[in-house]
C-alpha cells in the first residue's frame, strides 16, 4: 500500500483539462423522463367499439344527374343550360319525379361561396335533399 504525499505544492490543485460531462448526463437523464411521461398524454386514444354494417355499397346510378355552376354564374343540368327559376321543374322531368335522386353539384372554382349557397338553396326548395359535391383528387399533394 503506498500513499504519496505532495509537500511542497501547498494548497494550489493542478489543472483538470477534462470536460465534466455529469451534470449534461443529469439534465438528459431529467429530459428523457419528462418525454416519457408527457407522450402518452399528448395523444387521444379513445377507444369505441364500432357496430358492424350489413349494408351493401351503393351502385353509381346508370345516368347520375350533374348540375354544374360556371363561374359566369350560369347553371347547367348535365349538358343543357336551365334558368334558375325552372331549375326544379328541369330537375323533376330529368329526375321524373324522384326527390330521392342524388344530384353530383359541381362548380368551378372562380363561384362565389353565396352563389354556391344559393343554388344549394334552391335545390333544396325544390325537394332534392340528397346532394353530392364533385371534386377532383389532389395527386401528389399531402
Amino acid at each position: 500500500m503506498g500513499l504519496h504525499l505532495n509537500e511542497g505544492a501547498g494548497d494550489e490543485l493542478a489543472e483538470n483539462h477534462e470536460i465534466n460531462v455529469t451534470p449534461f448526463i443529469d439534465v438528459m437523464l431529467v429530459l428523457l423522463i419528462i418525454f416519457m411521461v408527457a407522450a402518452p398524454l399528448a395523444t387521444v386514444d379513445i377507444k369505441v367499439d364500432l357496430p358492424a354494417s350489413t349494408a351493401k355499397p351503393v351502385a353509381r346510378p346508370e345516368k347520375p344527374v350533374f348540375l354544374s355552376v360556371k363561374t359566369d354564374k350560369s347553371l347547367y343540368v348535365g349538358d343543357e343550360a336551365v334558368k334558375k327559376e325552372q331549375l326544379g321543374q328541369f330537375l323533376d322531368t330529368k329526375t321524373k319525379g324522384k326527390k330521392d335522386t342524388t344530384i353530383f353539384f359541381q362548380a368551378d372554382k372562380g363561384v362565389d361561396y353565396g352563389d354556391l349557397m344559393e343554388v344549394m338553396n334552391m335545390l333544396r326548395a325544390a325537394g332534392y335533399l340528397k346532394v353530392g359535391l364533385v371534386g377532383l383528387e389532389a395527386v401528389g399533394k399531402k
